[in-house]
């Protein structure tokens, strides 16, 4: 691609060819000319071109000497002769092979955007780059160091090596790239504490989450005050957050510390200060205490999990921040799975933005009656109360989730019938009723779920017969009834379920041969 619209250089000993020329060429262009303006961009991205071992899609196909280079595909182009090559990006093109250090060469190089390949070997060198602003190598299979040579890049704006396999730590030279404002280092095998020296620059994102990092967050990115995304989930960091981390990184939008060994409380500034929060993951940590009611403030949140933490509610005021959530009306997903959280859930529950899609509170110490209000949360698609101590029936409340999709309710102490108006929920993938004391038959409308894939009804107190509209749900993959106390004849129909992978129907009394 070329991107100048000024009159190539066209050396023409006959000036009465020149309206010709100009006629056939076009004025404003370069398209007849193979006079190559830069012998040094020339030759770079030919050496560029001969470490590809394969081009699969034909990226290359006219990279030849009979074409000007800034008609090369990927290849862009300053504005005015002499022509240099001002940008590379070949994305997603399947590229295999190394990244030779001769771009380094292009001292015009703005832009090198070599993405979604399967380049391998170490990074390229780039030191000599000046004017390079936008280096995104990310989801290759690099591997070796990040070199300090970057740093004499002295132009870049944004780094984004995310996605490979670079090893080493992440160098603190990086601190002197006073123009960076957005770090993407994700998914590597980088080790070692994250340096202070960051913590200098003006990041509007930093990822570094999915490494082997380990320590604290350097005190100086507490001064990143124009930070919007902090991703740093997937590693070994720790200590309890500032209190006032909200105020310190009030234009956050996005915060991920998941998998980590954060401990403390949750801080009440992150919803008194963060208002523009859209995402929140503190999930798989050892965070303690209640859950700040202050999160309710949040109106732009989309995302919040805490799951898998040591977070306690036990009475009213601790379960403030459920009535506070309603708030949050672009709310989809909210887990709070494994923590400590004990006794009823209160009828608030109901009060939830109507936008959530997902709402996960299995593994907890939840006891009583499951409220009938949760029906009217009218979008969710999944919905796991599983590993609790709830009680009672299921019906008045459950047909209300029709656009369910996956249902976990195994492990708790439900008795009563499976309600045949289940039977509404017909966008259901996965029933998990296993454990718990529901009994009576086992109602036929389930044959009726035409998108059932994984119905595990297991160590219940069910009687009677299989349905024999079982062989309707030709979508089936897991089908477990055992240990009730069902009876009668194992339904032919069973065999005509081609994608079943596992039937197990033991400890029952039933008769025949499983087809």
């Amino acid at each position: 691609m070329y991107r100048s619209e000024q009159p190539a250089k066209l050396a023409m000993p006959i000036l009465i060819l020149l309206p010709l020329l100009l006629l056939c060429c076009g004025v404003g262009n370069v398209h007849c000319s193979k006079v190559h303006d830069s012998s040094i961009d020339l030759q770079s991205l030919l050496d560029f071109k001969q470490g590809i071992t394969n081009d699969p899609n034909g990226a290359l196909k006219n990279w030849t000497t009979r074409f000007h280079f800034c008609h090369w595909n990927g290849v862009q182009c300053t504005l005015e002769q002499p022509w240099r090559v001002w940008g590379l990006q070949l994305p997603s093109q399947s590229l295999s092979g190394q990244i030779s250090s001769s771009l380094g060469n292009l001292t015009f190089l703005n832009c090198l955007y070599l993405s979604y390949n399967n380049f391998v070997g170490p990074l390229p060198l780039l030191g000599r780059l000046q004017q390079l602003q936008i280096l995104y190598l990310d989801y290759n299979s690099l591997s070796g160091i990040i070199p300090d040579a970057l740093t004499n890049c002295s132009s870049l704006t944004a780094i984004d090596l995310s996605s490979n396999l670079l090893v080493g730590s992440i160098p603190p030279k990086l601190g002197l790239l006073s123009n960076l404002g957005y770090l993407n280092l994700e998914s590597n095998q980088l080790n070692g504490s994250i340096p202070g020296e960051l913590g200098q620059l003006k990041f509007n994102t930093l990822r570094l989450g999915d490494n082997r990092l380990s320590g604290e967050i350097p005190q100086a990115f507490f001064r990143l005050s124009s930070l919007q995304y902090l991703s740093l989930e997937l590693n070994m960091l720790g200590k309890a957050l500032p209190p006032n981390i909200g105020e310190l990184l009030p234009n956050l939008k996005e915060l991920t510390l998941e998998h980590n060994k954060f401990g403390g409380f949750i801080p009440d500034s992150l919803g008194n200060n963060a208002l523009g929060l859209n995402i929140l993951d503190l999930s798989y940590n050892n965070f303690t205490g209640r859950i700040p009611p202050s999160l309710g403030k949040l109106s732009n949140l989309t995302f919040l999990s805490l799951q898998v933490n040591q977070l306690v509610a036990s009475n009213n005021q601790d379960w403030e921040f459920l009535n506070a959530l309603r708030n949050c009306r672009s709310l989809e997903v909210l887990s709070l799975s494994n923590n400590e959280l004990q006794g009823s859930l209160p009828k608030s529950i109901g009060n939830l933005p109507t936008s959530l899609q997902q709402l996960l509170l299995g593994g907890n110490s939840l006891s009583g009656q499951v409220p009938q209000s949760i029906g009217k949360l009218s979008a969710l698609i999944k919905l796991g109360l599983d590993k609790n101590n709830f009680s009672g029936t299921i019906a008045g409340w459950v047909e209300n989730l029709k656009r369910l999709g996956k249902l976990y309710l195994q492990s708790n102490n439900f008795t009563g019938p499976i309600p045949s108006s289940i039977s509404n929920l017909t966008q259901l993938t996965l029933l998990n009723l296993t454990k718990n004391g529901f009994e009576g038959p086992i109602p036929a409308a389930l044959g009726n779920l035409p998108l059932l894939q994984q119905l595990d009804l297991s160590y219940n107190n069910l009687e009677g017969y299989i349905p024999q509209n079982f062989g309707n749900i030709q979508g089936l993959i897991l089908l477990n009834l055992n240990h009730n106390n069902l009876h009668g004849d194992i339904p032919d129909s069973l065999g005509t379920l081609q994608h079943l992978q596992k039937l197990d129907l033991s400890y029952n009394n039933l008769q025949g041969y499983i087809p």
